[in-house]
């Protein structure tokens, strides 16, 4: 496994690669790896030759700063745990490596889809994302880029940032990986507390009762039966939207195909984000 901190060796490497015809996959990554993110790894082992992911914990995409703090960082059980799943290259930059002087992003308006769920309530929140994924792709030069189902709407936003620029790169959907009781897998469920674990479980509870409910209600009805839900538990209920997968617009009396709950509720102090398809 090839570990690299400088941008100028990983294109070294990744050029030599291309030269070879090989094709390269790439999973971006903040750390605090678990095996959602190994997922993505095998996906990307599946259909690619080489293999390239990435830690770097993005200070961009961070609208509250003591969440940038409290981001679990833990290099050396990440590179173990990509070692032992047969990695190939491993970036670990800087931020003076990413954000160099000289680097600018290019502006790009995502519209309406920057301006709901995640990007009302973290304001900003996509333009780090847009900035750091766009500066990634720049150095790696992948083929393919692997990003998984759970950040629903980052994918979206991943995809037309893509589109728009026209860059040659194929973004890959990869399914949500879950834990055997269903919460959704995230580098966030290190900072939860043992008691506060098993109250995470009412997420993912909640979803697969919205999904039983679809068949009965409408989409308006669903969303106040949840809110009412989420008012009688240890939860803080960010927000709950079903939605239209392809405009982001929010449903409310009719459903559509593959209409999805996309939903973000406090634990304590950490903050969880999950989706489901309903219908």
């Amino acid at each position: 496994m090839e570990i690299f901190t400088k941008s100028i060796d990983l294109e070294r490497f990744t050029s030599t690669s291309k030269i070879k015809g090989q094709t390269i996959g790439f999973v971006p990554t903040m750390g605090a790896l678990h095996e959602g993110h190994i997922s993505l790894l095998l996906e990307s082992k599946k259909k690619c030759e080489i293999s390239v992911v990435s830690i770097f914990v993005n200070p961009t995409q961070f609208n509250n700063p003591t969440d940038f703090k409290k981001y679990p960082i833990q290099i050396d059980q990440d590179l173990e745990f990509l070692k032992n799943n047969s990695c190939d290259v491993v970036f670990i930059p800087s931020k003076e490596e990413i954000y160099t002087e000289s680097y600018s992003f290019p502006k790009i308006d995502i519209g309406f889809l920057g301006e709901v769920l995640e990007g009302k309530y973290r304001p900003g929140h996509f333009d780090g994302v847009m900035q750091v994924v766009y500066r990634l792709f720049e150095l790696v030069k992948p083929d393919k880029a692997f990003f998984g189902l759970k950040d629903f709407q980052q994918l979206a936003v991943i995809k037309k940032m893509t589109d728009y620029f026209n860059l040659p790169i194929e973004i890959v959907a990869c399914n949500t990986i879950r834990e055997k009781d269903g919460l959704a897998m995230s580098s966030r469920n290190q900072r939860l507390k043992s008691g506060e674990r098993l109250e995470a479980l009412f997420i993912y509870e909640s979803m697969l009762l919205s999904k039983n409910l679809a068949s009965k209600f409408s989409p308006a009805e669903v969303k106040k039966i949840m809110e009412d839900l989420y008012a009688n538990s240890s939860l803080k209920l960010e927000y709950f939207e079903i939605i239209d997968p392809i405009k982001f617009e929010t449903l409310t009396l009719d459903w559509v195909e593959n209409s999805t709950a996309c939903i973000v509720a406090y634990v304590g102090e950490v903050r969880l984000i999950d989706n489901m398809l309903l219908n």
